[in-house]
């Protein structure tokens, strides 16, 4: 089951995707507005699909714009047919395309292929409201500035990040971030933690949460 986004201007063409991919028990969301997708939290999704030819934001506008924010795959809809539109679509950071019309078998075995495929970690960024991670420089950023983290607390962050919503306890937090064989012991999360909160507070989030009693989870 993967986590799908469809932004296209028609809506036939959305509720006959969103019917066709629920059947294969993937969860759609369906977008006919593609500026609501500037204010969307896109790290959830598994995989994109966006219509070339909307008003307003057109989808190689839009994939331009999103591509950073994102490392799954994005598949084009599109009724262009020159290879030099369906290569710049690509250079764009796009990884396929549709052409319409397109049977919903076709687009089905397509999605699914690249979500087999799609093994890798999302290991550009990860982008979430108001704070993203460029996982690859091991930096994270509020508003568009970068946390002076430690190594440390910037690991803890991926990690509750990562599973966001999922509550850990210290000693699982230490595990994952330091393994077994750390210098130090569980009780070092508490003031990582306490750190960590200090610098979010600075830049105006509150990403972290206490769970009384288990532990922290990331709540953004």
């Amino acid at each position: 089951m993967a986590n799908i986004l469809a932004v296209d201007d028609e809506p036939a063409i959305l509720a006959l995707i969103k019917s066709a991919l629920t059947a294969d028990r993937h969860l759609v969301t369906t977008i006919p507005d593609s500026a609501q997708v500037r204010q969307m939290d896109l790290g959830s999704y598994d995989l994109i699909l966006l219509d070339v030819m909307m008003p307003g934001i057109d989808g190689f506008t839009l994939c331009r714009e999103i591509r950073t924010a994102v490392d799954c795959p994005i598949l084009f809809l599109t009724a262009k047919t020159l290879e030099s539109d369906l290569m710049y679509g690509l250079g764009l950071g796009a990884d396929d395309y549709m052409l319409k019309p397109f049977g919903i078998g076709a687009l089905r075995a397509r999605i699914n292929a690249h979500l087999r495929r799609e093994t890798r970690e999302r290991r550009n960024v990860l982008y979430l409201e108001h704070v993203h991670f460029n996982l690859s420089g091991k930096e994270m950023l509020a508003h568009g500035h970068k946390l002076p983290l430690t190594k440390s607390e910037y690991e803890i962050c991926e990690f509750l990040a990562r599973s966001r919503g999922q509550v850990f306890s210290k000693e699982h937090i230490y595990e994952a971030v330091f393994g077994f064989d750390g210098e130090s012991d569980s009780s070092a999360i508490t003031e990582h933690i306490k750190n960590i909160r200090a610098k979010l507070n600075k830049a105006g989030i509150e990403a972290i949460e206490t769970v009384w009693g288990i532990g922290y989870k990331w709540k953004q």
